[in-house]
């Protein structure tokens, strides 16, 4: 099956379990064009699909509750219920059983796609190397969540860059368009209501386009003005993660968003919170994802690419048992098979990106 007929099939099982927004998933269409990263961030029922073929071995490794869609732009900061920033992975919209090594490929392919478009400035092996370092590393140290406060200084200068400047981020959200409340469903607007503040002043809500790989799902947010500034709202609708979609159904399929943010080695954010089939979060300029945008010239490139490794133990480790046999498998493997992965998913993922240009 090509990229083609994958993308025809995977929206049509999406169809089937949600509401398609069909003019951001034409947005959605037209991105997968313009570049390889965004066509892998936007693609993860392809690589779900194409994964245990291509590293079958490792596809077949200790299965964790794993983020599934990783990528480096999959981070992003929070507010913990101390009032802390703190840096993490920040959207488990696929998160899925599976093999503990998906995650790993997957980070470090797309920093290497990234590299590529020059984006930042590693090396291959760069790359690879200070992931797996950093994830075995905090396996070994059982992780630690990531407090920007008196530690991780170079970590919270990103948080807090230009890019995050709080006018600019409320004067994109209120220039976000209204939607009529009747035309929201009513469980996305008990979800949101549900989240604000008491006691609720009154508020608008906006239908809001965001990320890639959920592009077309419905998002709708909540903006108002409450003590003296604004605050808002998100509810974006869920479905089973994408791994499922080639597999035929027994019974329903869960969808593990809560769940491995509650396992996972993390001061979790009180504002996300699933309801049904819509999680629904706090946005704020620092509750956020960190754009590439932001990653451009950061001084400490394969620093920040070892964190990212070691937030990724941190999720996995939330499959106690997992831990030690992912320690005996790393050990056991040959030189650079990371490397080797890495480099087979990234040609496999341009490739499809080069028919899906032609083809679309």
């Amino acid at each position: 099956m090509n990229i083609i007929k994958a993308t025809r099939r995977f929206e049509d099982w999406l169809g089937q379990r949600t509401t398609i927004v069909k003019k951001d998933l034409a947005t959605k269409h037209a991105a997968m064009k313009l570049a390889v990263f965004p066509f892998l961030r936007a693609t993860y029922y392809r690589w779900a699909e194409v994964w245990p073929s291509v590293c079958p071995e490792l596809a077949r490794a200790q299965r964790v509750l794993a983020v599934g869609d990783l990528h480096v732009e999959n981070f992003g900061t929070w507010r913990d219920v101390e009032g802390r920033l703190i840096w993490g992975v920040n959207d488990f919209d696929e998160a899925c059983p599976m093999s503990f090594a998906n995650d790993l490929v997957r980070l470090c392919t797309s920093a290497h796609l990234a590299a590529g478009a020059g984006h930042i400035s590693l090396s291959h092996k760069d790359i690879c190397d200070g992931v797996l370092e950093s994830y075995t590393a905090a396996l070994k140290e059982e992780g630690q969540p990531f407090v920007l406060g008196e530690r991780h200084e170079w970590l919270r200068d990103i948080a807090e860059g230009e890019l995050r400047d709080p006018v600019r981020f409320w004067k994109k959200m209120c220039a976000l368009p209204t939607v009529n409340t009747a035309d929201v469903p009513a469980s996305a607007v008990d979800a949101l209501e549900h989240l604000l503040p008491q006691p609720r002043s009154s508020f608008r809500i906006a239908r809001r386009t965001a990320g890639l790989g959920s592009l077309g799902h419905q998002r709708f947010v909540a903006l108002a003005e409450w003590s003296g500034g604004y605050i808002a709202r998100e509810a974006k609708a869920l479905v089973p993660s994408a791994a499922h979609y080639l597999e035929p159904e027994h019974g329903p399929m869960e969808v593990f968003y809560q769940t491995i943010i509650n396992r996972a080695v993390r001061c979790p954010d009180p504002f996300v919170h699933l309801s049904g089939r819509w999680i629904v979060r706090r946005l704020s300029p620092y509750c956020s994802r960190i754009e590439l945008a932001a990653l451009a010239n950061v001084k400490g490139e394969i620093r920040l690419l070892a964190a990212m490794g070691y937030e990724t133990a941190n999720i996995h480790l939330g499959s106690r048992a997992a831990r030690k046999p992912i320690l005996r498998f790393l050990k056991k493997q040959k030189p650079k098979w990371l490397h080797r992965a890495v480099l087979a998913m990234a040609g496999v993922v341009r490739s499809d990106w080069q028919e899906w240009k032609k083809s679309v």
